[in-house]
């Protein structure tokens, strides 16, 4: 039997099903959309792009199933607070909490942005009543307003509780997965394979090595994987008698499927026309995704159209309810003030963690397009940086809580553990040392000193308002 908070007041409505949708739309979301062309662009064609996703995913796929392991031996919400805590005590779990719960909550605002600058894009009339511009990008009223209701939407939802946002989350996985569609019919049927000649075209200053073009492109892979982390923080509210023996297979199949996802779309709109053509769209700032199908089919073209303004909803929604969980553990863990122990009675949603999301999500748009670029990097290395501490708190159980009930096991044990963390341990080091494409640059490195900085503050002051709370408890 799997450990549990019995008595959390979470309503526990989740299906496995519902769990592969959470984290497959948090994973794929637009990066597909607007990216597509830079994956081909950066890697010297479709061929190395294609290849960094799909090895991209097997990498991920240890760090999945220790995920796996944990959260179905202990389900909680904001599970991997208390696996850190139980390997290597208090500290550490508060910041693998912190940065994780930087990680996740940056891709709310992130997602807020991405509507109002894609709304921007594909209806450039809507760029009126310019209200201020910060750091070169100018925020304009009618996609600010259209950007907030949509996040509105989503706060609402996860008000209502985790059962409205994961039907929410059912209907994008399934719009995410026709655009696919739609896609590959017309690469079938007005392309072909003669469009991705040359196979490999070496990008500007790289060899003529396919590997150089895959490099680059596979070390940005995990800030597009970032999202299957989202399933196991919302475990607490699975529904009874799920199956945790296939819990861990969801998180593997959400990895797999978002893997063949990416790896399509590139192949689709690698093949609609010659790739370096498609490539050549982008130059001007526009969306070469969209821009191929509006010349080929009008009707199909707004079709995509509304799927890409639609689809950082799975994500936006995915990390708010991820995020807010976390929070929700670290309260409990006396970590974070007690107010954000709060459940609400009605929908079991967390209350004063709900209420931080909403406020961060909603600023986001008022931020402009350019302000958070910065934090797509430190959000990759601060998720990264907490499945690493995860897969070696899954390692150290293994020795200290041999006895603990695991419906799901990694593949391979001890030595499949080892690989997640020495896969992890990899993208960190890409992203720390100088000499990597990948490095954090100075900007970055003062975000990610700064919220360690805060951490440390806010750590101290809960201690302090906890110790006074239980001495005028005991008074």
């Amino acid at each position: 039997m799997a450990e549990s908070n019995e008595n959390s007041g979470m309503k526990k409505t989740l299906t496995n099903w519902n769990f592969f949708t959470i984290g497959f739309g948090a994973i794929i979301g637009t990066g597909w959309v607007l990216q597509v062309h830079n994956w081909m662009e950066v890697g010297g064609g479709p061929l190395a792009a294609i290849i960094a996703f799909i090895v991209g995913a097997i990498f991920l796929l240890p760090i999945g199933a220790v995920f796996g392991e944990l959260t179905s031996a202990i389900p909680i919400s904001g599970g991997i607070i208390e696996y850190v805590d139980r390997s290597f005590g208090k500290k550490w779990s508060y910041y693998t909490g912190w940065l994780l719960a930087l990680g996740n909550g940056i891709l709310c605002p992130w997602e807020a942005i991405a509507i109002s600058k894609l709304v921007s894009m594909l209806f450039p009339q809507l760029n009126i009543l310019p209200l201020y511009t910060i750091l070169g990008s100018t925020v304009y009223l009618p996609p600010l307003l259209i950007s907030i209701l949509f996040a509105l939407y989503v706060i609402r939802l996860n008000f209502k509780g985790a059962s409205s946002a994961a039907k929410l989350q059912a209907f994008l996985t399934k719009m995410l997965l026709g655009g696919m569609l739609i896609a590959m019919g017309f690469s079938l049927f007005t392309g072909g394979p003669s469009n991705l000649q040359p196979l490999y075209e070496a990008p500007s200053g790289k060899g003529s090595n396919l590997l150089l073009g895959i490099i680059p492109v596979l070390v940005m892979t995990p800030f597009f994987y970032a999202g299957f982390d989202t399933i196991p923080q919302q475990a607490e509210e699975a529904a009874e008698g799920l199956d945790w023996k296939k819990f861990g297979q969801v998180i593997s199949l959400a990895l797999i499927a978002s893997g063949v996802f990416y790896a399509c779309c590139i192949y689709a709109f690698g093949t609609i026309i010659p790739w370096k053509e498609f490539v050549a769209m982008g130059k001007d700032g526009s969306v070469p995704s969209l821009g191929v199908l509006k010349n080929i089919n009008l009707v199909f073209y707004y079709v995509m159209t509304c799927i890409a303004i639609l689809g950082p909803l799975g994500p936006m929604n995915s990390f708010f309810g991820a995020t807010s969980r976390i929070l929700l553990a670290m309260g409990r863990k006396k970590q974070l003030p007690q107010a954000f122990e709060e459940i609400d009675e009605k929908t079991g949603a967390p209350k004063t963690a709900n209420y931080l999301m909403a406020a961060l999500t909603v600023i986001g748009p008022f931020l402009g397009g350019n302000m958070l670029l910065p934090l797509t990097n430190v959000s990759a290395l601060a998720f990264i940086f907490a499945c690493m501490m995860c897969s070696a708190a899954c390692l150290k159980m293994r020795y200290t809580e041999p006895d603990l009930p695991r419906p799901y096991q990694v593949p391979g044990g001890k030595f499949g553990i080892t690989l997640a963390i020495l896969a992890g341990l990899c993208i960190v080091l890409l992203m720390v040392l100088p000499f990597s494409p990948a490095a954090l640059t100075t900007v970055e490195w003062i975000i990610v000193i700064a919220w360690l900085v805060l951490g440390a503050i806010f750590s101290i002051l809960s201690k302090q308002s906890h110790l006074k709370e239980s001495g005028e408890t005991s008074l």
